[in-house]
């Protein structure tokens, strides 16, 4: 059936006893009215795909909600598209199976995750579950902009300006990876600008370190403490610490850490001092050999955390604002003041890039004073003054 399709027509057009009929419009070839046996009434198009000539039907909009004009002129412009070789219901189909965000967030933790320390694939986990998919995730991959970015990073900050920063940072990893895989043209995080950073660095003075020991000494959990003891006789990272396995001591005097256990992918030897060899010695013969885990935990895995224990024990030992890895930062400074360098020091540390040692450079002003002051003792032929360390009186 074929006539000029108005408002009219279309509202008069008898509902079939079964399915649907379209009445097509002289005007336009393909375009037509479908009226179903519950009389729901849609304007719909009829073309054939190049090149392969598979006839397809696009389904514009119902009526009332399109009026006859309306659904004409989409007609007429999708009847251009098709004709330079567009295809309507490919592009739709398309459009509705391309990923989400939430579904790129799979993939990227399924293929890049693997590569990942695991605290840092829960640091992963937790911003794409908590910030980028409550916001973005039902978003479609193609569609994300910068400016869906610039407003997330904004949102983030308001009640976390670092925590925004590692937001941008995961959420760059993984658009660039979703142009690799070609999911996208390009990455919409370029051009955020990030939040300006402090690094707040700080060291346990002498009589701080003595108040900690005592407090190790008497906390419940000496699990815990000895963590913290080889924390502070090692300067190792925390995750480290509490994933040593008993093989990695095999060797008399080193710890030697695998690749796959080190923040820099690559093996670090590490010589152990006599105290720490004792430390080990101990928990070797309490253990038992009985788990692989220097320190295990439950279920055959290790011990996963030491916050809790971490603030009590500072809590007792009357100190403020000292996070575990100030530990490590407090074991470079011992090194710095005894008048080590800073390769030897990025050495024991495993650090792969000299300016990440770098940041200790200020703790050298101390022997440096101390170096000139002797030099001026000895051309002076008077006593050398008495050099007070810096970093022991600066404000914390």
């Amino acid at each position: 059936m074929a006539q000029r399709l108005t408002d009219r027509v279309v509202k008069a057009l008898p509902a079939p006893e079964h399915g649907n009929v379209i009445t097509y419009d002289i005007d336009i070839t393909g375009f037509g009215c479908r009226v179903t046996a519950a009389g729901a009434r849609a304007f719909v198009i009829n073309y054939r795909r190049k090149p392969d000539g598979l006839e397809r039907r696009y389904t514009i909009g119902s009526y009332p909600s399109w009026s006859v004009s309306a659904a004409r002129e989409k007609a007429k412009e999708l009847k251009r598209h098709i004709d330079a070789g567009g295809d309507p219901v490919g592009e739709h189909q398309a459009d509705r199976s391309a990923p989400t965000v939430a579904d790129l967030s799979a993939r990227f933790l399924e293929e890049h995750g693997a590569q990942l320390r695991p605290h840092s694939r829960a640091d992963y986990e937790s911003i794409l579950r908590n910030d980028i998919l409550p916001k973005l995730g039902k978003t479609k991959v193609a569609l994300v902009d910068f400016s869906d970015i610039q407003r997330l990073h904004t949102e983030v900050t308001k009640r976390a300006p670092v925590r925004a920063n590692r937001v941008w940072q995961v959420a760059s990893c993984m658009f660039s990876l979703a142009v690799k895989w070609k999911l996208r043209a390009d990455n919409p995080c370029k051009g955020v600008k990030r939040n300006r950073e402090h690094p707040r660095r700080r060291y346990l003075k002498p009589d701080k370190l003595v108040q900690l020991t005592k407090a190790l000494a008497e906390d419940r959990d000496q699990q815990a403490a000895d963590a913290f003891r080889l924390l502070l006789l090692t300067g190792a990272r925390r995750a480290e610490v509490l994933n040593a396995t008993w093989d990695q001591f095999n060797e008399p005097g080193l710890w030697i850490k695998p690749h796959t256990a080190t923040k820099q992918r690559a093996e670090h030897r590490t010589p152990l001092a006599a105290p720490t060899q004792e430390l080990l010695a101990r928990l070797r013969q309490q253990d038992g050999a009985s788990s692989p885990w220097v320190f295990p935990g439950r279920r055959g895995r290790p011990r996963q955390d030491l916050k809790f224990a971490w603030k009590r024990i500072c809590k007792v030992a009357g100190i403020t604002g000292l996070r575990i890895h100030d530990l490590r930062h407090s074991f470079a400074s011992h090194l710095v003041s005894a008048g080590f360098s800073l390769p030897t020091i990025g050495a024991l540390l495993g650090h792969a890039n000299p300016a990440t040692t770098h940041r200790y450079a200020h703790l050298l002003d101390d022997p440096l004073k101390k170096a000139v002051e002797s030099v001026g003792a000895i051309v002076t032929g008077g006593k050398p003054a008495e050099v007070v360390p810096i970093h022991e009186g600066r404000r914390r």
